[in-house]
């Protein structure tokens, strides 16, 4: 499912995150990504580690993502909550949910943003007059060369559905709103994800929020896009 490549120092220090020291490449599956008014649904097969847990941070959801030719998708369940997510889709960058950053041109080397470069967000709630529907948008990365191109409104999908202990989340992101998404000619991608949660804390791919992973490319993981 996953790969460790050969650490960067021979020697580590409690003082740096133990993620810091490797580069860490996945394999994201490609399968069929039929949306319905409850989302979709991905397969074990599709699940995503969370090496962040090498360095203490929590494990509370299971991340499951998946590719196909029409664009990428994404299934989370939250679980150990007693309290109702935090989101406010006038916040979307302090709200509770999945933060998605995704480059389509994997340039491992880069430590601004290009157009290439995407940060989209799914919340299980936070949108209407009572704040509970669920919502999605994409969020302009801090420090970005150039930007992507822009989304039309309800392009992105998301769907949820409350817990007794957490919530269920899926989300489609289409082809059209991936700049430079193109499998066949670049089946390579680099990614980053955190489940933010006021309550449980920040379940990250890798590396926590104290290093600049929200706005610097070359700190994401390498995910090939594999059939």
């Amino acid at each position: 499912m996953s790969s460790v490549s050969t650490p960067k120092e021979d020697v580590g220090s409690k003082l740096i995150d133990p993620t810091f020291l490797f580069r860490f490449e996945l394999d994201l599956k490609q399968q069929k990504l039929g949306w319905s008014t409850k989302g979709l649904k991905l397969p074990t097969s599709c699940r995503l580690p969370s090496f962040g847990g090498l360095a203490g941070r929590p494990v509370f959801a299971d991340v499951r993502m998946a590719w196909s030719t029409e664009g990428i998708g994404v299934h989370l369940l939250v679980n150990g909550k007693r309290q109702l997510p935090w989101c406010r889709d006038s916040r979307p960058e302090d709200s509770d949910g999945f933060h998605l950053w995704i480059d389509t041109r994997c340039s491992p080397g880069i430590h601004r943003a290009t157009q290439y470069c995407h940060r989209f967000l799914f919340m299980p709630s936070g949108g209407g007059p009572q704040r509970d529907r669920c919502v999605t948008t994409m969020v302009p990365i801090s420090r970005a060369k150039n930007l992507p191109k822009a989304i039309p409104a309800g392009q992105l999908k998301v769907a949820a559905m409350p817990r007794h202990d957490g919530y269920e989340l899926s989300g489609l992101i289409p082809a059209t709103a991936l700049t430079g998404f193109e499998p066949k000619q670049q089946p390579r991608i680099s990614l980053y994800y955190m489940v933010v949660d006021r309550e449980l804390g920040w379940q990250t791919l890798s590396l926590g929020p104290e290093y600049p992973v929200m706005d610097d490319p070359s700190l994401w993981a390498e995910a090939c896009l594999t059939k």
